[in-house]
């Protein structure tokens, strides 16, 4: 705070002051000795007093004082050091380049730093062709009109066919996925419950959705659908769920902020010593979600308003959101999935489904809304799970640079959530960090879900303004600790899991996928202006393993929103049915189930998204098992 010049203090007092120039003077006579004496008298009698009052005042104030209070610092909590050794040894090896895979982002900078170019882009793990293994679908976005290079085509989407052992071959050409946009996430499902999986794919203007015709052919039914959305808006993740248990899947959409190149411009964030550069969204508007109910014959009706996931701002009246992620979850245990939407800079939502087409806003009540502190943070990914093996539910958010994961964990009120993230391991340890992609999964299939982020910055330059800061960023990899150390994560160093994981990218989207039928899950991270990072999982620790393939027949079809549950000696394990997780991304949909060194699986549940339970009979382990819903 800078001082007030002398010149401009106030006094304190409220009257004029008396100068030399202009005294305050009364008319008496100063021979009245008489006078004078009785008001000398009178004046002491006063003084005496009120030096007794104010004498006794003093003595009862210091007697009805307390005493001064002693003030306790507070430490953080120190947590139990699990040794390196403790760790299982499961390295992760880059085999990008021997998978076959060439596909490079293109983010369309061309100099002029404009907001878009810097949050792409999305990956998405899925079996469009129905063979059974995982194929791959990288979004892309595309060079600015008017700066295309001379001699370069407009980028493409890129979709890749895995041959059954992790390696892939480039099929996008004509494959109907080979168009020229804006994109930035992705979501799979099958709208139209042909077993055939459909793409919907968000962008910066109007999204597509392609329709899986077979064959590795993919048609653009965009306009007859109803879910392009409108050309101002910027969508970021999105997620196919059974909004209504109907059989079949809706669609949610986030939007991130109103931009344009010119609001861009006139925000114009600069950095001392850089310039222009790539700034955080609270000087542009907030938007308002999309929300598409599926009604059959490949039509859909925009509910958006009516259903109540418009939030408005309070104190304004605008559209509030700058949404990047989305966990879809039944949080409450009725069998209707909820939404919790990470918020960049503003409060997270969640959205309880009232059953009846619409939902209702019960963040801040939550708990899941702000920090322990009462404050936003820059959310990014998102993931939900109960990665402790009971019937507590956690939401996983990765958070911008300087902020640490949160993980909100629900209380003893299914709809009442606190942050536990230092005490459970992700948080300070992930502080210093720009976090974009998160997901739980259990890479050395102990049983227990573990915790991936890719990291990455927004600006090139950073680390001339923040040198703590770098603009590519290893990921970080948390390790589920044993249950007899309350099942904190412990970040894992190289030396157990090795280097490849951990080169520094501009990470942005990831997702999980068994690509070769081994049983653990393989990892792509997306990058940025830049080539993926595909991980191959190498652990051999011996552990047993169990993969379900859900199909719903009066349910949706990919099961979507499903929760099995697997008895594994004296711990039950509950894992969910849902691609969408992270950061504009979708990962497989088969759920694979680490068994650790047990033999077997006591007993398996379905609880299918309508709320009717299945009992399982005679799994095969460490393999997959087809569930159809009876």
């Amino acid at each position: 705070m800078n001082p007030t010049p002398p010149g401009n203090r106030k006094s304190r007092h409220s009257g004029q002051s008396q100068t030399e120039d202009s005294p305050a003077r009364e008319d008496f006579d100063p021979s009245s000795d008489a006078v004078i004496g009785r008001a000398f008298w009178w004046s002491v009698i006063v003084l005496l007093i009120l030096g007794g009052a104010a004498g006794g005042l003093i003595a009862w104030i210091k007697w009805r004082a307390p005493a001064p209070s002693k003030i306790t610092a507070l430490t953080e909590p120190r947590l139990p050091e699990v040794s390196a050794d403790k760790m299982p040894l499961a390295p992760f090896t880059d085999i990008t380049s021997a998978a076959r895979l060439r596909f490079v982002h293109n983010n369309g900078a061309y100099g002029d730093k404009l907001l878009p170019e810097t949050m792409g882009s999305g990956v998405a793990f899925l079996d469009f062709d129905n063979d059974g293994d995982q194929d791959l679908l990288f979004v892309n976005s595309t060079y600015w009109p008017g700066k295309v290079p001379a001699g370069k085509a407009p980028a493409t989407c890129a979709l890749y066919r895995n041959d059954g052992t992790g390696h892939f071959d480039d099929v996008t050409a004509g494959s109907g996925l080979d168009m020229s946009f804006y994109g930035m996430g992705v979501a799979v499902g099958d709208y139209d419950n042909d077993e055939l999986d459909d793409v919907f794919i968000t962008a910066l203007g109007q999204n597509r959705l392609f329709r899986n015709l077979g064959n590795g052919k993919f048609a653009d039914v965009t306009g007859q659908a109803g879910v392009a959305g409108a050309t101002e808006e910027w969508s970021a993740s999105a997620a196919w769920i059974d909004l209504d248990n109907d059989g079949d899947l809706d669609l949610f959409v986030c939007n991130y902020v109103r931009w344009s190149r010119e609001i861009d411009f006139e925000v114009d964030y600069r950095l001392v010593g850089i310039g222009r550069a790539y700034g955080p969204p609270m000087n542009f508007p907030g938007t308002f979600h999309y929300l598409y109910r599926n009604d059959g014959g490949g039509r859909f009706t925009d509910v958006s308003e009516q259903s109540g996931v418009r939030i408005k701002n309070p104190a304004t009246g605008v559209p509030m959101a700058k949404s990047l992620g989305v966990a879809p979850v039944d949080i409450n245990g009725d069998h209707w999935i909820d939404l919790v939407v990470a918020n960049d800079t503003v409060q997270n939502f969640v959205f309880t489904n009232q059953h009846n087409g619409t939902f209702k806003e019960i963040g801040a009540k939550a708990g899941i809304a702000f920090d322990i502190y009462g404050q936003t943070r820059g959310a990014m990914g998102i993931d939900a799970a109960r990665f402790r093996n009971d019937d507590a539910l956690g939401i996983a958010i990765g958070n911008f640079a300087n902020e640490p994961n949160a993980l909100y964990v629900s209380q003893r009120d299914a709809l009442v959530f606190a942050d536990e993230a230092i005490t459970e391991g992700v948080g300070p340890a992930s502080r210093l960090l720009l976090k974009f992609g998160l997901f739980f999964f259990d890479y050395d299939l102990d049983g227990r879900l573990d915790v991936l982020t890719a990291n990455g910055h927004l600006e090139e330059e950073i680390s001339k303004v923040q040198q703590s800061q770098q603009y590519r960023q290893p990921a970080q990899l948390f390790w589920n600790s044993d249950s007899s150390r309350g099942f904190r994560y412990v970040p894992v160093p190289p030396e157990r899991c090795g280097a490849d994981i951990f080169k520094p990218v501009v990470g942005r989207g990831s997702a999980y996928a068994d690509i070769d039928g081994d049983g653990d899950l393989d990892v792509v991270l997306t990058q940025n202006g830049g080539p993926p990072l595909l991980l191959r999982n190498d652990q051999q620790l011996g552990h047993r393993w169990l993969r379900l393939k859900l199909v719903g027949t009066r349910s949706n079809r990919n099961a979507i929103g499903a929760w099995v549950k697997v008895r594994v000696g004296n711990n039950t394990l509950s894992r969910q049915v849902m691609p969408t997780k992270g950061y504009l991304s979708q990962s497989e949909l088969p759920i694979t189930i680490g068994l650790g060194k047990a033999e077997t699986a006591a007993e398996v549940v379905v609880t299918w998204p309508d709320g009717s339970s299945q009992k399982v009979d005679q799994v095969k382990i460490d393999s997959v098992n087809v569930i159809r819903q009876k």
